[in-house]
């Protein structure tokens, strides 16, 4: 199959963790390498962001990323894109590898509007991934929420004419059948996945030499996006609960610029007061934004990974942890409540909820047992049921089977006129 993903903001050249850039990124990215690597023709479409981006580049054998001139070759924030939309639909439309497509499959709001306009220019079929709706995010984030009012009519109209909306998780799916009427039939559930050859478990002792850790503290990890809704002030609050005996540190890797910058990433600054108004500003370390290969070592290196966000349409980190054999507590959202199986891989609590947090810290510190169980279990789940070769492969199924549809559709006309005659 010739296939199309598009996704506007997040171009899978970029590091997670920084602005804008996270779980969709990398989505991309392993989605696009496992369908090209199955026999498949894919072509990314991204924005330009910067001026020195090649127009087209060659990632793998059959994938290309085509860098579409739409608004400024400069970095704009994901909620002033929209007015560049129309832009980038006339663009993508002339590129030959779009004309040729045999699916489009959109990835957020914004590229699901130019997939919109080819699926009325070209009438292909269109897939749509959301990511996070825009609905569910105010509800969790009111007026704290940037996005143009439009979005929502964008997404009705996208739940509305997608051939089918992929759903991350159960949660996603009843977001997309609770707030937007969308049919439960047309809705086709496919999690997000990890790359379990470079997140795998390994030697913590080791993995501290190499970071200059301390072999000796019980070390808790925050990793991903610095916003508030991630939070990771929960996790803070949980450290200036645990008992002062107890020799925990709370290493942070995420934000804007390798070396922690406050300027540049407000929510250090935000985090840095809260822990010295907690008394544990000495035991939480932020480290800064490191690459993708870089992460394993941290994953490793941790007694326990927590992510606590108020909402989470998915959430990739918690399953690359579990990867590398590392407990997760995570909030009981979204999709970490499906990742995460409780007292299995590791523990959900309450999002909002220090003291939850803090208790589950205090019963991993007191069990290693516990915790190598759960951490060993975590590696299973993942390898069962969430890699991206497992992924990329039910999204060819889908796609596969909307083509089938469109060939058999022809045939099924005249038949359905009939029946119609008859039932009148």
């Amino acid at each position: 199959m010739n296939v199309v993903l598009i996704s506007e903001h997040a171009s899978p050249l970029a590091g997670a963790g920084g602005v804008d850039a996270g779980g969709q990124n990398v989505y991309v990215e392993h989605v696009a390498r496992r369908l090209a690597a199955a026999g498949h023709r894919v072509d990314v479409l991204t924005r330009r962001d910067t001026r020195e981006l090649p127009r087209q580049l060659e990632m793998a054998p059959r994938l290309r990323l085509h860098h579409i001139d739409a608004g400024p070759a400069a970095f704009v924030p994901k909620e002033a894109l929209l007015p560049h939309m129309p832009a980038f639909a006339r663009a993508a439309g002339q590129l030959q590898a779009v004309q040729a497509a045999d699916v489009v499959h959109a990835n957020f709001f914004m590229s699901g509007w130019v997939g919109l306009a080819l699926q009325r220019r070209l009438r292909v079929p269109l897939v749509t991934t959301f990511h996070a709706l825009g609905l569910v995010r105010r509800e969790h984030q009111g007026s704290a929420d940037t996005f143009p009012p439009a979005r929502i009519a964008i997404e009705r109209t996208l739940v509305r004419r997608s051939e089918r909306l992929v759903a991350e998780c159960p949660q996603d799916r009843d977001d997309l059948e609770r707030l937007y009427d969308a049919e439960g039939e047309r809705i086709a559930c496919v999690p997000c996945g990890v790359d379990t050859a470079a997140f795998r478990p390994g030697d913590r002792a080791a993995a501290r030499r190499r970071l200059g850790l301390d072999p000796d503290e019980f070390i808790v990890l925050q990793l991903g996006r610095l916003v508030p809704r991630k939070g990771i002030a929960t996790v803070v609050e949980a450290m200036a609960r645990l008992p002062p005996a107890l020799p925990a540190r709370l290493v942070v890797v995420g934000g804007d610029t390798r070396t922690p910058d406050a300027a540049r990433t407000p929510e250090i600054a935000r985090l840095r007061m809260l822990a010295a108004l907690g008394g544990v500003g000495g035991r939480v370390q932020f480290v800064g934004r490191r690459e993708r290969h870089e992460l394993r070592d941290w994953y490793v290196a941790a007694d326990v990974f927590a992510t606590t966000p108020w909402y989470e349409p998915f959430g990739i980190t918690p399953l690359e942890a579990m990867a590398c054999g590392t407990p997760v507590i995570g909030s009981a959202v979204g999709g970490i409540r499906h990742t995460v199986l409780d007292g299995r891989t590791g523990f959900l609590v309450p999002p909002h909820d220090p003291d939850a947090l803090a208790a589950r810290i205090v019963a991993l510190h007191a069990d290693p047992a516990l915790a190598r169980t759960l951490g060993a279990a975590g590696v299973r789940r993942v390898r069962a049921g969430f890699t991206w070769d497992f992924v990329a492969a039910e999204l060819a199924r889908l796609y596969a089977g909307l083509l089938t549809q469109r060939r058999r559709a022809p045939q099924l006309a005249p038949q359905a006129r009939t029946a119609a005659r008859l039932a009148s």
